[in-house]
């Protein structure tokens, strides 16, 4: 194996599934595929085909990469858990990468990166604050917006930074969420439990 760390940067938090493999600070490969459904099936087959086109193997990982959000819900439970999953078996960290900071990664500067959502709206993370959900109108008066959504550059930006990260990560992973999720919660009264 070479002496420089294989990283393994993958994201499925928008209609794509998207993994890049860097080795050394270079990106010896990328492959994205959209689709606006099936990532849960297709993510862990395009994660191995990535590793054999290369001859690698999950051993030869030094660390993994993964899309926390904001975006899609489904999508980002998706690549979390397998990015937890994977650390776990493997013995190796996980680093949780925000839509934010990949696309600030590939930002000109004193842009302000905003990342598409429903209904004419967008995510962003003000400089002071918290990430936010705004209608694109009230965004623009906070200044230059960037976004970027080819998911190969931003599968890139992800492994990039995780790369810089992995040494010192501590803490696995975990979904950014800024909005409360579409479906409703069940209005079915749970049974009573009775103590025997």
């Amino acid at each position: 194996m070479p002496s420089e760390p294989l990283i393994l940067g993958f994201d499925t938090s928008a209609a794509h599934c998207a993994a890049a493999l860097l080795r050394g600070g270079e990106i010896i490969a990328s492959r994205t595929e959209e689709m606006s459904r099936g990532q849960a099936e297709r993510l862990m087959p395009l994660l191995e085909e990535l590793l054999a086109d290369h001859g690698a193997t999950w051993r030869d990982l030094s660390a993994i990469g993964v899309g926390v959000g904001p975006g899609n819900f489904t999508g980002i439970r998706i690549s979390v858990s397998a990015a937890r999953g994977l650390a776990l078996g493997l013995g190796i960290p996980a680093v949780g990468i925000t839509g934010f900071e990949a696309r600030a990664f590939t930002a000109p500067a004193g842009h302000l990166p905003i990342i598409p959502a429903p209904r004419e709206q967008v995510y962003v993370q003000p400089a002071k604050g918290g990430p936010a959900l705004l209608p694109l109108a009230d965004a623009e008066s906070l200044g230059n917006l960037y976004t970027q959504n080819d998911p190969g550059v931003l599968v890139e930006a992800i492994a990039r930074l995780a790369a810089t990260r992995w040494q010192d990560t501590t803490q696995p992973p975990a979904p950014l969420y800024v909005r409360p999720a579409d479906a409703a919660p069940s209005r079915d009264v749970p049974p009573v439990l009775l103590d025997g």
